[in-house]
């Protein structure tokens, strides 16, 4: 390892269900004008927020400070079906950015409510995305987060239950959970591994960057619950880690007797901001560059058929998930 060195994970920063809901916002911009509402944040990161109001994006917490018949966009993270219908009581036209791997975990809810199974969600409460799926069937759903809850469950263990999970989870610490519900429940059943691929492929990014450098940071912001993830997984397997929204957040003293650092992004921060830190690093003397080798990402999520181009009927397209631009100063 190089002195006063800098590793730049891979894969890192955007995943094709971002760069889909956020290529909608933009695209409802072109197509209809400012203002264009979006119910809650598009994607969890403040820098994207702040540039997509600056374009003329009006974020609200809530359908109801829409105004009536006015366009609005559902976030990334999926509603209830609730939401839906108060949208369609106020005539909002509604464009759904939701990312394609939560809509398949709204769906395995209704099919297991709909077989008359316990649901038992593997998520942290109050979570946007958690709160759209627990929507879907509220009298069959319970948010679980630890081994422990599985413990404190008031169901008996012949109970037919089903398992999801929240699609940003630590992969390792849901298994854990998973596994201790597989030893209590006789009649448990799973459709699959709801964590999404671009948040398992960072972990095992960050895992090897625990392993390799003195320090890993993960650009993204506070409310981003895979880059928390992110950093809990770093500190897992052995490295001192920590958040940083952007280069302003970086704490000198994290980098006292540090020669080598890794640097990761969540899967809603976008490069620039990793640029940035990269830059900052190298004013303090950080300045070989290094990029790990990973898993290469090549998903696309279409975008809305109804924003196609009104004269040639296309349909635009989003960047490949696993683009990525070079560091300023970085080597290949």
């Amino acid at each position: 390892m190089n002195t006063s060195s800098v590793v730049l994970a891979q894969p890192r920063g955007f995943c094709a269900g971002v760069r889909r809901a956020i290529g909608i916002v933009e695209r409802a911009l072109d197509l209809h004008g400012a203002p264009v509402y979006v119910r809650k944040e598009i994607v969890h990161n403040h820098h994207i927020v702040s540039e997509l109001q600056r374009r003329g994006a009006v974020f609200v917490d809530s359908e109801e400070e829409v105004p009536e018949g006015a366009v609005c966009v559902f976030s990334a993270h999926g509603v209830s079906p609730g939401v839906r219908s108060a949208a369609a009581d106020r005539q909002l036209d509604v464009i759904d950015a939701t990312c394609p791997l939560v809509s398949k975990v709204h769906q395995e809810a209704v099919r297991f409510a709909r077989d008359g199974r316990t649901i038992l969600l593997v998520g942290h409460e109050g979570h946007e995305e958690v709160e759209g799926v627990l929507g879907e069937a509220p009298d069959r759903i319970i948010v679980i987060e630890t081994e422990d809850d599985v413990r404190r469950l008031g169901l008996p263990d012949d109970t037919p239950v089903a398992v999801l999970t929240q699609t940003t989870l630590s992969f390792d610490e849901t298994e854990r959970v998973v596994e201790a519900l597989r030893a209590r429940f006789t009649d448990l059943i799973t459709p699959g591994d709801d964590i999404c691929y671009a948040s398992q492929n960072r972990q095992n990014a960050v895992k090897d960057l625990a392993r390799d450098n003195d320090l890993v940071l993960i650009v993204g912001s506070h409310n981003s619950s895979n880059s928390l993830r992110m950093v809990e997984v770093a500190r897992d397997h052995g490295a001192a880690a920590h958040l940083v929204p952007d280069e302003e957040h970086l704490d000198l003293a994290w980098l006292k007797d540090v020669s080598s650092v890794g640097v990761s992004a969540g899967a809603s921060a976008p490069e620039i901001l990793v640029i940035g830190l990269v830059a900052r690093l190298a004013e303090l003397g950080f300045d070989q560059i290094g990029f790990q080798r990973g898993a290469a990402e090549d998903v696309v999520f279409s975008m809305p058929g109804r924003l196609a181009d009104p004269v040639t009927g296309r349909i635009p397209s989003t960047p490949l998930a696993g683009e990525i631009a070079p560091a300023p100063g970085g080597k290949r």
